[in-house]
């Protein structure tokens, strides 16, 4: 083996010298995040490990921050490209829900067919479905989550995000339903049964798919019974028979109905009959 005068291997020297290398970048990086040495003074790839650095540690708003470094810094370069999507990512792992929407839609923007779009279409989505939160709230944001993941679904229907979107989707349709359902409950429990019929009728006719509209069809038939409303309750105890039969709210119905002398009965001329036919026999009118 070649050794130096000294006596120490060359190996030996070529490792001390890379130790010192990284020792010192490590520390320039350090400088640099406290502002003693300029940004612009590093390449790219190494602000954007810097950034990497600070994700593998959890510091997501540092990690946004140097992301955004490099795409101010290197605005041309492919590593502002991937940039873009990893604020879009740490923002959003900051639960900084606003920028990574911003980022999100400039790389779709910018970047409209790249392979990252569709991830980058679903980022802003969630950073509305994260958002969601009890049913009590107000559901604007649940409407933007909707679209956005609608856009996910119809322009990216073969990528591996299209079928998590179908299922969130669902979920917020559901939430949507939930929100109708609770008020309807709020206004029956006050005995504002129209009110209530309203936002039960809102279940029934445009949220069918949902987990609410047996519960829906129930409440209708309590609504219904208490404005003495006989045939608008039996038709709806006979669409909730027909499609939820074994459920409790059926059972609930059935007794209402029974312990007044009446039982499940489809009559036509209203708008439930024209529910019936339209979602159980399949005639759209």
């Amino acid at each position: 083996m070649t050794r130096m005068k000294s006596g120490v291997s060359l190996s030996r020297v070529v490792g001390f010298l890379l130790i010192t290398l990284f020792v010192a970048g490590c520390g320039a990086a350090e400088k640099a995040r406290r502002g003693e040495i300029p940004l612009e003074e590093f390449p790219a790839e190494q602000i954007f490990g810097r950034a990497e650095f600070e994700m593998n540690r959890r510091r997501y708003e540092e990690g946004a921050r140097y992301f955004g470094e490099v795409e101010r810094l290197y605005p041309y370069s492919s590593w502002a490209k991937r940039a873009v999507i990893m604020q879009a990512f740490a923002h959003h792992k900051a639960k900084d829900y606003e920028n990574s929407r911003s980022a999100a839609q400039r790389y779709i923007d910018f970047y409209p067919t790249d392979e990252d779009a569709a991830y980058a279409q679903y980022l802003l989505a969630l950073s509305y479905y994260d958002q969601i939160d009890d049913v009590g709230r107000d559901q604007g944001l649940t409407f933007q989550a909707l679209q956005s993941l609608r856009e996910v679904i119809e322009r990216y229907p073969d990528s591996e995000y299209a079928r998590s979107s179908v299922l969130k989707f669902d979920l917020a349709f559901d939430h949507l339903a939930g929100k109708e359902m609770e008020i309807g409950r709020f206004y029956l429990k006050r005995d504002r049964f129209t009110a209530a019929i309203n936002r039960f009728r809102v279940v029934v006719e445009d949220f069918q798919t949902t987990t609410h509209t047996a519960e829906a069809l129930h409440r209708l038939v309590e609504s219904y019974l208490s404005l003495g409303l006989v045939k608008e309750a039996q038709t709806a105890g006979a669409i909730l028979g027909h499609n939820f039969g074994g459920t409790e709210w059926y059972a609930d119905s059935y007794k209402l109905l029974t312990g007044q002398g009446l039982e499940p009965k489809l009559f036509k001329g209203n708008w439930l009959a024209k529910a019936y036919r339209q979602t159980v026999k399949g005639e759209w009118l």
